[in-house]
C-alpha cells in the first residue's frame, strides 16, 4: 500500500492529495530531510527502501524538484496521524488513479506503476 496526504483547504493546491514529504533544507540529505519531514507531518519513522527517479515539475510560479523515495513504517514506529494535513490515506496501486493528486505527483505514480513496490 501507498500512503497519499490530502493538502488543508487553505494552503496552495488546497484539498489535493500528495505523497508527503518537504523541502530539503540547506546541509541536509533528500534522504534525511524525509524522515525528518515525515516525523513532523506525520509523527511516524521510516526505513527507507530505494530512490525512484528524481524529476522537476514547473507550477509556473516556482519549479520544483521531487526526489521521491519508497519507504516503509520503521518496525517500532507509531502509525501515522496527519499533523499537518486533513486526512491520510493508504492506496493499492491500482487505486492511486482515482485519487485528486497534486500535479507534481502523477510522475511518482507512473513510476510506481512502471516498477512496481
Amino acid at each position: 500500500r501507498v500512503l497519499l496526504a490530502q493538502r488543508p483547504a487553505h494552503k496552495h493546491l488546497g484539498l489535493k492529495w500528495e505523497f508527503p514529504g518537504g523541502k530539503v533544507e540547506p546541509g541536509e540529505s533528500p534522504e534525511a530531510a524525509l524522515v525528518r519531514e515525515i516525523k513532523e507531518e506525520l509523527g511516524c519513522d521510516l526505513d527507507l527502501t530505494r530512490a525512484l527517479p528524481r524529476f522537476t515539475h514547473d507550477y509556473g510560479t516556482v519549479v520544483i524538484e521531487m526526489i521521491p523515495f519508497l519507504c516503509a513504517l520503521a518496525p517500532a514506529s507509531p502509525a501515522p496521524h496527519p499533523h499537518e494535513h486533513v486526512a491520510i490515506a493508504w492506496s493499492s496501486l491500482a487505486k492511486l488513479r482515482t485519487y485528486d493528486l497534486a500535479p507534481a505527483d502523477w510522475p511518482v505514480v507512473d513510476a510506481l506503476l512502471t516498477d512496481p513496490l
